[in-house]
Formats: structure tokens, sequence, C-alpha cells
């Protein structure tokens, strides 16, 4: 199954459980299905509560918002993620501060879908990882989707914190396979968190890549560069749930090495959360800084070739991992 088809069942599958639940978003009914195809056939069963919206991501989160303020289940999709900075507001000052500040904690269910990231020539406005602008509000939890991850088991996560989440789902892995990676590696599950090793390692890696969903495959090939080409042993961790981070569930799992890779550009962002909460549980024991992997500080171009080069990728990986190693 690829990652869109294992989505789109998970949102048929929710619509189907909870009769509470609504989807909305802008063109997302049949026969278009969104602009990734992950609501196919939703309101053809759902005619009721798929709610086609006008275009305004701003409106339409403060609808979904105020579904579930009134007890239902709501989720609303943007149709590129950079457009949720229209509905900062509604997030910020709304959904996400709703959960406490009436005297007692009142759940919201309700998430916002985000397809983010490049690798597709979208260009400037359409190809940004903005996931660092949403870290650390509270009453706000943000999730990544991932090929290791059932999306299924994801929604009932979400869901379950009683809390606003925003999903930000790689627009490069809805192609992808779930679950499929090359026969050197071993993917295993601890809990939240996927786990990807060099099959039959035998020792400690040399180095722990932590990365959200959207990087798995750019670590993947440089973690097979790495090994083929120099012997350099690497694992790869997947939290689902970025923030707030299970900081505790990676502790096991690391060496004396770190790095984390990021779509965004650098500056305030995820992997520099990830760093402060590692450095202050793991200083004593780590060689150096965690390091910090990101794309340039340049708007993301169309051409696929100045794409390629602005956007954190397999060699970008590869180098960082040789130069935190070998200085």
């Amino acid at each position: 199954m690829r990652v869109a088809e294992n989505l789109n069942a998970a949102l048929h599958g929710l619509l189907d459980d909870d009769h509470t639940a609504y989807v909305l978003g802008e063109d997302i009914l049949d026969p278009y299905g969104g602009a990734f195809k992950v609501t196919k056939g939703l309101s053809t069963r759902f005619p009721e509560r798929v709610i086609g919206t006008p275009i305004s991501e701003g409106a339409l989160t403060g609808v979904a918002a105020g579904l579930a303020l009134t007890g239902n289940t709501a989720v609303a999709e943007i149709m590129f993620g950079d457009f949720v900075a229209l509905a900062f507001d509604q997030l910020c000052n709304f959904a996400s501060k709703s959960v406490s500040m009436y005297g007692k904690r009142l759940p919201l269910r309700m998430v916002v879908r985000c397809p983010t990231g490049g690798g597709r020539g979208y260009g400037p406005t359409h190809s940004q990882s903005l996931q660092k602008h949403f870290v650390g509000m509270p009453g706000l939890s943000l999730y990544e989707m991932s090929p290791f991850h059932d999306n299924r088991a994801v929604f009932a996560a979400m869901l379950e914190r009683g809390e606003p989440c925003v999903f930000f789902e790689d627009k490069v892995l809805y192609t992808r396979q779930m679950e499929q990676v090359d026969p050197l590696f071993v993917v295993r599950r601890d809990g939240d968190l996927a786990v990807v090793d060099i099959r039959d390692m035998g020792h400690r890696p040399d180095c722990v890549v932590i990365a959200p969903g959207g990087m798995v495959h750019r670590v993947l090939g440089a973690m097979r560069s790495l090994m083929m080409e120099e012997e350099i042993s690497t694992r790869l961790l997947v939290p689902s749930r970025l923030y707030p981070l299970d900081v505790g569930a990676l502790l096991p799992h690391l060496g004396d090495v770190v790095l984390v890779a990021e779509e965004s550009t650098a500056g305030g962002t995820w992997g520099s959360e990830v760093a402060h909460l590692l450095h202050a549980r793991l200083w004593d024991r780590l060689r150096g800084p965690v390091r910090l992997v990101h794309s340039r500080a340049s708007v993301i171009p169309t051409a696929a070739h100045l794409e390629n080069e602005v956007l954190a990728g397999e060699s970008t990986i590869h180098h960082a991992v040789r130069e935190v190693l070998h200085g």
C-alpha cells in the first residue's frame, strides 16, 4: 500500500467509526478528491460530513476548531502546508488556548493536515517545511507522517490527546510504499518510535540520525552510501510525534554521536529543540554537540536542479555524518 492510500484508508476508518467526525478542506470532494487524492471517496460515502470550503485557510480552521469545541471530531486539510500561515491566528489564539482557558480542561479532537516539503518542483510558495513555526505552542501537538507509522494508529493517537494537532505530510511520501526498505536495513518499532538499523550490524552504530518522516528516504540513502563506501554504520530514529517530543524514548537508542536532519531552514527549528533536550540529558556522554542538518537559507526554486541544491538531501546528510565523525 502506498502512503497516500494508507492515509486515505485512515480517514475512511475515522469517519466510519466516529459519527461525530467531519473532514473539511478546499477541493476535497469527489470526483476531484483533493489535490493529492488523499480524500478520494470520502464525500461519496459520507456526504453530510465531508465539507468543501471556500479558499480561506483561516475560516476552515476556525470552523474545524468550533466543531471540536462543541464535542465533534474535526480534520481540516490545508491544500499546501505553506498556507497554514493563514491559519496561524486560529491555531495560536483560539484552538490551542481553548483546551485550557475556560477554567477546566476542555478536550478538542482536531487535526490540521498539512501537505508539506519540496522535491516536486512546486516552487517557493508551495514547497516549504514550516514545522518550526509551531514548536513550543502550549496546547498544540505536532506530528509528521512516516512510511513506518500506520496512519490509522497515528490519527487515534492524535485524537486521544484531546488537543489540536498539526499533521505534517511530506508530499514526496504520498507515492512511496509503506514499510518498504532496502534489504540492507531492518526496521523495528519501540512504541511511537521507528528504529532503522543496518541488518546484522552486531555493534553499536557509529552515528545515530534523528529525523522526521519526510526525511526517511534521504537518510536511508545516506546510510547505504556511508556503509557501502566507507563502512560507517548509522541508525535512524523516526518519531511520529515531533512535539512535545518524548525524549526518554530516544535515549536507549542513542550513542555518543548524534545528528538531527530536517528539511526546514536553520534557526529556531525542531532539530534545535531536539538538540537542546539531548544536551540536557546526555552532555557528558556525547563526543560533541548534536549536529543539525537543514536546507539552505533560500527560497525554494522550481527548477529541479536548483531545488536539489537548496533542499537538504541524501548527499547533505552523508557529508554531515562524515564531518561529525572525522572532523
